[in-house]
């Protein structure tokens, strides 16, 4: 029996010839297969799952979508669908469901992705910011108190809240990140800086709002007298409660009604020598007293005035002065206020019972000599009398007699260091020296010698931006670099850690750019360990940073952190390797043997021991001998400082042991070098005696090297000069003295040479007609400058201002009257306020310079709180009042509302997508055989020989053609040629004999050909019905 199957094939209509319906066919093509009432089946299951799955996501507070207008695109999924019926693909069955359910997939996904979809969390934690005002206003005392009802309420929250910390004034820090943990065992207290001259509300606010988290119920304690003294709230309540945070306040409350002060101290601008002149003391009270009035000349008591009584209001004293000879006066006027019946001090505020005021009698310019306490005078002797020789007035003064403010230097024409370290000074006193050159004119010189430049530890200074060279020396080939590693133990005392990263801070400034400097430090989670490996000084910032951001823990021992830093010196490629050691002493000491590594290795280390336990005023070697010791069989040094503001000297002191190679000792003869500008100061010097060494420096790009050190290659500057603002600044790198200098005290014209060197950066005075006074009142400071020209001309005045805390301002002065010009600028809190002023116009250029000093912050002349300003925070916050006994449930509330938050997971979805993409391309063209994948796996396979299953292959396939009624030995159509085989029972039949070949023909179509032909034929039809 015969059964004949056909194949029939869809055949599309006749397109139409008008283009709109061509279109329209290429956009929506007509099915190619019959559509039932099934066919939409997946289409409707995939939108109902979908749009139910998204609705639930969104109902369920799981995921919600920024922007839902994105699932309108859902209207194009019948669209798709149907592209879907109306394909190419050929794809039927469960391949034909699984394509248009992935293509729908990838539709969802990216419909999803528009949708911009967001992840939701739900809280029900709390976080509590306390700002707390740490102002003067405010008082140690209260912020001490404070702390710990912030550390009582912290040990009662529940474990999932959080606590955080921000102490403000004129400015605000984060001392505590809102946190779960809170270092409870020691309490909290205040290790950030805050200055503490002004307060200003809406910092202290908006700071504590910034570090709350949004996904937490939020609210913030404000700790506060409630006087502002810097900007205005505004609307700041307004928008915290916008954002959900509650303001609860607890309020510092005080009322000074028994308050003295002194409002300020008047003197005459304009002096002259001999003369008396009155000194007018404004004294200011809330009610009737007496006291002692007390005036004092540059530290002297001078005037006193007893029993002295004042009423209520302002009060006006005057006291005669005279001035005797030329130079700088500073007054303060002190008031001491009696006491009452019960013996209490009728006063509330003792900080503003003073007020300062300076005069400024301008003589013959003096020369300010600073030498080394401990130096050897011959570095300076010779120095001095020459200067005396040629008429100059010299005051010699040792580091701790420079004045700290600018002001005070007015009546030095030129200051001299003379071979100085700079761990003798404070970093104030440089940056009045720097104030001084840049503003008022003064001159500046540094003589070398082993405490002076580089060897100094003046690298990283303002002395050093001062200065026509530069520390960081660059003929690398001169100077070895050297290596430090610092070990720092935790210093149990006061602010302790603070001290010892500053420390370290100042040290590691002190080094040059190619020297290396590494910190070892123990902490509690990675134990002994480097905070940062050796690494070149010139990365400074980055280093510093991570000094700031560590956290020293109590080290056991000694011995992890040594032989790290001894691995890591001996590493190093530096001549010069040291190491230095700040502890208690309490960690166990290392081996004699590691001691011994270190002698080996030529690595010296210096120990400094603070508050060492059982310390109680016993020498070093009783109560921490084993860091006598180290240091001892080292070659390094032992310090036990009883006062931690030694410390920064005494690291900065052991940091210049790398600088020593900076000291050349080799006899030169100076030379003029060929890019040196004329200057005065070489005036009828053709040649110079030889010197006996100097210290090795860089040149400054602006600076004029007027002599230098001849090299091989390069040439060391000797002396060299340039204009530092208003002032000149020279470096002379040898000495005067002695030591490297002793050829040149005997030239015959090294006295001319000392005269024009000096006169050349001394200040010039010159006759001006500018008088100049200024002022502070009601947290402003003004300036007022008076024309005395013969001729009246229109001038250009501007105003330049110093103070405190590195504030900077630029003043341009308006004309308020005839030849009378103002101006006023913020105060920046208590300090010395320094002005200089410029004129120019009418051909004239004229400089005057005044100051004045704050003594005390205006927050002291604050004497009530103000209550009224905490509440109104809480009524428009919804916050409430508190006081010290509050409890931990009225700030952590239990009746919470749950706060909820989302963060965008579009990525997620991305993805999807690019997974889904793929699988829509293999789906659609990728078969897969799954016999075949079987056979891989193993799956139903039965082991034979292989000719028996080719056996019962070509018996299977006679018995299939006999049916069929055709020949076996006939080729089967698009196969090629029938593969003969013979059986055994042929293979005992005689061989026929071979035919003869017949003649080639074409070969055989293959089913692949002739489909492909069927295919062109079929389209060429269709091209004709549109024809």
């Amino acid at each position: 029996m015969t059964r004949t199957t056909s194949t029939t094939w869809p055949t599309a209509p006749p397109r139409s010839t008008s283009p709109w319906r061509r279109a329209w066919s290429s956009v929506f093509p007509p099915p190619r297969r019959p559509l039932t009432r099934y066919s939409a089946l997946p289409m409707v299951l995939f939108v109902a799952v979908f749009g139910l799955t998204c609705l639930l996501l969104d109902r369920l507070h799981v995921v919600m979508f920024a922007s839902p207008r994105a699932f309108w695109l859902l209207l194009l999924v019948p669209w798709f669908w149907w592209m879907h019926m109306g394909g190419y693909s050929g794809l039927v069955g469960w391949r034909s469901v699984m394509a248009l359910l992935v293509r729908l997939g990838v539709v969802g996904v990216f419909i999803m992705l528009l949708a911009q979809p967001r992840a939701v969390r739900e809280h029900d934690a709390m976080s509590v910011v306390f700002a707390l005002d740490s102002s003067m206003s405010v008082g140690k005392a209260t912020t001490d108190e404070a702390l710990q009802f912030v550390t009582k309420i912290a040990g009662g929250k529940k474990d999932d809240d959080q606590v955080g910390l921000v102490m403000f004034g004129q400015n605000a820090v984060v001392e505590l990140p809102p946190s779960i943990s809170v270092p409870l065992d020691e309490g909290i207290s205040q290790t950030l800086q805050v200055d503490r001259n002004g307060t200003s509300l809406a910092k202290g606010l908006s700071l504590a709002a910034a570090v709350l988290p949004e996904d937490h119920q939020k609210s913030i304690v404000l700790v506060s007298d409630g006087v502002e003294t810097d900007g205005a709230l505004g609307d700041l309540p307004a928008r915290l409660k916008a954002r959900g945070i509650k303001v609860h306040v607890l309020p510092v409350n005080y009322d000074h009604e028994d308050e003295v002060w002194i409002e300020r101290l008047e003197l005459p601008r304009h002096v002259k020598a001999d003369e008396t002149y009155e000194a007018v003391v404004i004294v200011s009270s809330l009610r009737e007293g007496s006291g002692e009035l007390v005036l004092f000349e540059n530290g002297r008591e001078i005037k006193r005035l007893k029993d002295m009584k004042w009423r209520a209001g302002k009060n006006r004293v005057t006291f005669k002065i005279e001035m005797r000879r030329s130079g700088y006066y500073e007054y303060t006027a002190s008031i001491v206020p009696g006491r009452d019946e019960k013996g209490a001090v009728r006063d509330g505020i003792s900080d503003n019972n003073k007020a300062i005021s300076y005069l400024y009698l301008q003589g013959k310019g003096k020369v300010l000599l600073v030498k080394d306490t401990a130096g050897d005078r011959r570095d300076w002797q010779n120095l001095r009398q020459t200067l005396v020789r040629i008429g100059r007035e010299v005051e010699v003064a040792d580091p701790f007699d420079v004045p700290s403010d600018a002001l005070s230097l007015l009546p030095y024409d030129c200051i001299l260091f003379v071979n100085v370290p700079r761990d003798n000074f404070i970093p104030p006193q440089f940056e009045a020296i720097r104030s001084a050159v840049f503003n008022q004119g003064s001159g500046f010189m540094m003589v070398g010698g082993e405490g002076s430049f580089g060897p100094g530890g003046y690298h990283r200074t303002k002395v050093e931006e001062i200065l026509p060279v530069s520390m960081d020396v660059t003929q690398k080939k001169v100077l070895p670099k050297g290596a430090l590693a610092i070990i720092l133990h935790t210093c149990e005392f006061p602010d302790g850690n603070t001290w010892g990263k500053n420390i370290t801070k100042q040290a590691m400034k002190v080094l040059g750019k190619e020297d290396e400097v590494g910190v070892l430090v123990f902490d509690w989670n990675g134990g002994e360990r480097w905070l940062f490996e050796l690494t070149p000084a010139r990365e400074y910032q980055k280093l510093a940073t991570k000094v700031n951001q560590a956290q020293i823990g109590d080290m056991p021992d000694f011995v992890t952190t040594m032989r790290l830093g001894l691995q890591g010196l001996k590493n190093s490629d530096a001549s010069v390797k040291h190491m230095i050691i700040i502890s208690d002493g309490d960690p166990q000491p290392p081996s004699p043997a590691m001691l011994k590594q270190f002698r080996d290795a030529s690595i010296t280390i210096s120990t400094v021991t603070i508050f060492p336990h059982g310390g109680g005023g016993a020498p070093l070697t009783q109560v921490a001998p084993a860091m006598v010791s180290i240091a001892k069989v080292t070659g390094g040094n032992a310090y036990y400082p009883q006062d931690p503001a030694l410390l920064p000297s005494i690291f900065i002191k052991e940091a210049k042991t790398l600088k020593k190679s900076m000291i050349q000792n080799k006899r030169f003869v100076p030379v003029r070098p060929e890019n040196s500008l004329p200057s005065d100061v070489l005036k009828e010097i053709n040649a110079t005696p030889a010197l006996h060494g100097y210290v090795i420096t860089t040149l400054k790009p602006r600076a004029n090297n007027l002599l230098a050190v001849p090299e091989a290659e390069e040439e060391d500057p000797l002396l060299s000069i340039w204009q530092h603002g208003a002032g000149r600044a020279a470096a002379f790198t040898s000495d005067f003295a002695p030591n490297w200098g002793r050829e040149w005290l005997e030239w015959s014209q090294y006295e001319p040479f000392v005269k024009q060197l000096v006169i050349d950066i001394s200040r010039v005075s010159k006759q001006g007609f500018l008088r100049v006074s200024s002022h502070a009142a009601s947290g402003k400071g003004t300036v007022l400058v008076e024309d005395y020209a013969p001729e009246t001309s229109f001038l250009d005045v501007t105003a330049k201002v110093d103070g405190p805390r590195r504030f900077s301002e630029q003043v341009r002065l308006k004309q308020v009257g005839p030849r009378r010009y103002e101006g006023t600028f913020p105060l920046n809190g208590q300090g010395r306020y320094q002005i200089s002023v410029a004129g120019v116009g009418g051909g004239r250029d004229e400089q005057v310079h005044s100051g004045f000093v704050v003594p005390y912050s205006q927050e002291y002349l604050r004497f009530r709180s103000n209550p009224i300003v905490l509440e109104q925070i809480t009524k428009q916050t919804g916050g409430k009042v508190l006081d010290m006994s509050a409890k931990v449930e009225e700030i952590f509330v239990e009746d919470r509302e749950t706060t909820r938050s989302d963060r965008p997971i579009a990525d997620w979805f991305l993805l999807a997508l690019a997974c889904l993409v793929p699988l829509d391309v293999g789906v659609r063209r990728v078969q897969v055989d799954f016999a075949t994948v079987r056979g891989w796996l193993g799956i139903g396979r039965t082991h034979r020989p292989s000719d028996e299953t080719f056996s019962q292959l070509l018996r299977a396939k006679r018995s299939v053609d006999k049916s069929l009624g055709r020949d076996a030995a006939r080729p089967v159509e698009g196969q090629g040629d029938v593969i003969a085989s013979t059986t055994d029972a042929e293979k005992a039949e005689p061989k026929a004999k071979k035919p003869e070949p017949a003649a080639p023909s074409a070969p055989a179509e293959s089913t692949t050909a002739r489909l492909l032909a069927a295919r062109r034929q079929a389209q060429k039809q269709h091209d004709d019905d549109d024809a």
